[in-house]
């Protein structure tokens, strides 16, 4: 142990602790900017310095340990008068134009300013001109980049991406896309944790709400919304709503307030999937087509990507099933159509997702043989929905339960648990054991497999009517780069692996509210499999709504018509 006094406060920490972390053992706050454990401890910022006594010159509370011995002073009036320094350099370059920003009351640098009591900044600014593409999901803004370098690292060691880096130095350091690169020209996954981990607006989603509105405006346009299972898990965050205040069945009245005509789960289309993919798995399976490579998950649009620009050679083995959201617009231009009696060309299809990736996919030119080329015509984000409720000044707490609509109200727990790692891998299992037995497992004999691993990946194997079957679940690029790696030099083989872009899956997605120094994966996942636990049916196969589906329109799961409408044929 190590004896150190903090504004005059002695304590003893272990060894290897940095000044911060010591702080915060005695719950004295230093704030910061940079700064994220184990991912971004560089100091770039230098908002965390503190004064030691015996040295000349503040050090960063950060990435500095403390000493035997050592008197430390987190907010003398040296270490107030850098801080403010600092900040106020930091303006000189950053557009600082609040009221019309997306993270306005919630940006760090704005909450240093004001608790530093920053109300000028004398020094001339120095804003940078760059180009980019506003048509891209993922938007960056140079004039609002404080250069913390956190968008860097958590691509690089997270995801392991290396979408950005830094060039120049000093005043002139910049952030932008490594190798001199378009955006549009690098290998970027629209994982958006870049997003959810810059601590002001130099990063964000493409807005899409003007594109509902103006579908809403439109008299003879129907819109029609699905909403994400990992959105139910993380909505009411930024509104003050509890987890139990803040259900699925309230976001339906607050889209159906704004003026949207139907509101369906995407938890059917998720159970729609399960049918597929399960029916897709055990055929694969029985032939034999899984005895070297596995059958990979098909539904997250980030791990596509990804797996498109890194391993193209593997993209056969992806699941042919299409994602939830794209089944969901499949069967609104299809089977709601002719349920309504409309044309498909008046329905406005909207997801609300947690995930930036799903805008990549919406435009995506792959989805082929069903009507208009496209199933869904706007995605927003659970932040975007978020927006759209305060724009329309909805109080929260008006907001009542109000049901999804017919004829697709049914869902299932095995649909809803979709939105956390492992999700899918436990829901295609419940149904590939019914498809091979015919009978139902217990509906928690896969729970092996839940839960989010901070590195590697989780694999299990199951006996199903004497048939062995190998798994693997894995969330976070970088970890999904390891499993690709050890699958392609035949270290591990398995016969089906879900692969999910963002760390702890969909709850953890690049669209969802963004908390500064939290990470909420893992308790939204398990909100998630609490809903799942306590669901009146937990087997997609179960689902009558689904039954129904199919008997009036796709006949039965893979079917030729359910192969045409619900399945893509996957390009590198």
């Amino acid at each position: 142990m190590v004896n150190i006094t903090i504004n005059r406060q002695k304590i003893s920490v272990p060894e290897g602790t940095t000044i911060m972390e010591a702080a915060a053992s005695i719950h004295v706050p230093i704030p910061k900017l940079c700064y994220l454990k184990d991912i971004n401890e560089i100091g770039a910022c230098r908002v965390c310095v503190v004064e030691v006594k015996g040295q000349d010159r503040l050090v960063t509370s950060c990435n500095n340990v403390v000493e035997d011995g050592m008197v430390i002073y987190t907010n003398s009036p040296k270490v107030r008068r850098n801080r403010k320094h600092t900040i106020k350099m930091i303006l000189s370059q950053h557009e600082a134009q609040c009221v019309a920003c997306v993270r306005s009351g919630n940006c760090s640098l704005q909450t240093i300013a004001n608790d530093l009591n920053v109300v000028d900044t004398p020094y001339k600014k120095e804003l940078v001109v760059q180009e980019w593409d506003e048509r891209y999901p993922l938007i960056r803004d140079a004039n609002k980049c404080i250069k913390c370098m956190r968008c860097v690292q958590v691509c690089d060691k997270i995801q392991g991406m290396y979408i950005w880096d830094v060039s120049g130095t000093g005043s002139r350091t910049t952030v932008g896309v490594s190798g001199n690169r378009d955006i549009q020209r690098a290998d970027c996954a629209l994982c958006g944790q870049c997003i959810t981990h810059c601590p002001t607006g130099a990063l964000r989603e493409r807005d899409d709400t003007e594109e509902l509105y103006r579908a809403i405006e439109k008299e003879d346009t129907i819109v029609v919304a699905q909403i994400a299972p990992a959105v139910r898990a993380a909505w009411g965050e930024s509104l003050g709503l509890s987890r139990e205040e803040a259900t699925v069945q309230k976001i339906v009245d607050a889209l159906k307030r704004i003026g949207v005509d139907y509101v369906f789960d995407t938890t059917f289309s998720a159970d729609l999937t399960i049918m597929e993919e399960g029916n897709e798995f055990v055929e694969r399976y029985t032939k034999g087509d899984l005895d070297v490579h596995p059958m990979f998950t098909s539904c997250c649009p980030g791990w596509v990507r990804f797996l498109k620009s890194q391993y193209p050679q593997m993209t056969g083995r992806l699941s042919g099933a299409k994602s939830p959201q794209e089944m969901f617009g499949a069967v609104m231009k299809t089977a709601f159509a002719k349920h309504i009696g409309v044309k498909p060309e008046r329905i406005f299809a909207v997801s609300i997702m947690p995930c930036l990736a799903k805008k990549s996919e919406r435009e995506a030119s792959l989805f082929y043989k069903e009507y208009a080329g496209h199933g869904v015509d706007c995605v927003l984000t659970t932040r975007e929905l978020d927006r759209l409720i305060r724009a329309d000044y909805i109080d929260p707490k008006t907001l009542e339960d109000i049901p999804f609509d017919q004829p697709f109200m049914e869902a299932t727990g095995a649909g809803v648990i979709f939105g956390a790692t492992g999700g899918v891998m436990e829901a295609a299992l419940r149904s590939a054991y019914y498809l091979i037995t015919g009978k139902n497992p217990d509906a928690d004999l896969f729970q092996e497999i839940r839960g989010q691993k901070k590195s590697g990946w989780t694999e299990a194997e199951f006996e199903i009517a004497g048939n062995r079957v190998s798994v693997a679940v894995v969330s976070g690029l970088q970890n999904t780069r390891v499993l690709m790696e050890a699958i392609r030099n035949r270290e591990v083989h398995y016969h089906f692996v879900e692969v999910m872009a963002c760390p702890g899956g969909c709850s953890g997605g690049g669209g969802q509210p963004i908390h500064e120094g939290k990470e909420l994966a893992a308790k939204r996942g398990e909100n998630l499999h609490f809903l799942d636990q306590h669901a009146a049916i937990r087997f997609s196969h179960e689902n009558s709504d689904i039954k129904r589906l199919y008997k009036e329109f796709f006949d039965a799961p893979g079917s030729n018509k359910a192969h045409q409408l619900l399945h893509t044929e996957h390009k590198a």
